[in-house]
């Protein structure tokens, strides 16, 4: 498979090592250097596209590649307010896109977990719950958006909290979420439960970057010769 890099970041610069360790090779490499390669004719010499971005760029970025015909895997976060678009977009000129705030397998079983848990504690309006999520010092975004996917699927199912808030909570109706930044951390996502009898707490913590590239290009071999929009629940089978 001939993957086009958009991101040449760690996280781009991980996924070119688990790229190249299972054989794939890497097309075109796109940073802050050299944006103008990102052509049409550049992309559609490469089988899928692997982006990991920022929010000022990502959705340009998922666009060029959905009017170049080439699947796209997008990690970057911060931009999900133009989603609704860039889904049109992509269903309007039978594009590929899989967008995911995280790819690492450990999280989005985390995700499942997290999502049983705020259904089982639905009811009980004893315990509050809040989020803690540490990332290191270059994280652009706070949340991250693992947390926020994390707070969105706890409101679904939560009768007593109606939005998340990045501090503290003030209002009982507010869902916490609080953003630390320390060095070396690759991430870390700590959800509780705390009531005066006790304490419920799941937690994922990333050792290195190495999970999400795996995922990433996991991502990339699934969507490969599809067509339509993905999420990682369909690349590990989670219904």
């Amino acid at each position: 498979m001939k993957i086009a890099l958009i991101g040449y970041g760690k996280m781009g610069k991980a996924i070119e090592a688990i790229a190249l360790q299972k054989g794939h090779t890497i097309g075109l490499k796109i940073d802050a250097d050299n944006q103008d390669a990102l052509t049409k004719e550049n992309l559609q010499q490469q089988d899928v596209a692997i982006e990991f971005t920022n929010p000022n760029s990502a959705v340009k970025n998922i666009m060029a590649c959905i009017d170049a015909g080439i699947p796209i895997v997008s990690g970057s976060t911060g931009w999900l307010d133009k989603w609704e678009k860039v889904k049109n977009y992509c269903t309007e000129k039978h594009g590929t896109l899989l967008y995911a705030s995280n790819f690492s397998i450990g999280v989005n079983i985390f995700f499942e977990i997290n999502k049983r848990l705020a259904s089982l504690m639905a009811q009980h309006n004893e315990y509050d719950v809040a989020i803690e999520e540490i990332h290191h010092t270059e994280k652009k975004d706070a949340p991250s958006g693992t947390a926020i996917t994390i707070a969105e699927q706890i409101l679904l199912h939560n009768l007593h909290k109606t939005t998340w808030v990045n501090e503290a909570a003030t209002n009982a109706d507010q869902l916490s979420i609080i953003s630390k930044r320390i060095d070396p951390a690759p991430g870390t996502h700590h959800v509780k439960y705390s009531s005066p009898i006790d304490d419920i707490e799941i937690i994922h913590t990333a050792h290195n970057r190495s999970g999400f590239a795996m995922g990433a290009v996991m991502a990339a071999t699934y969507i490969k010769d599809k067509k339509g929009i993905f999420t990682m629940q369909d690349v590990l089978d989670i219904s």
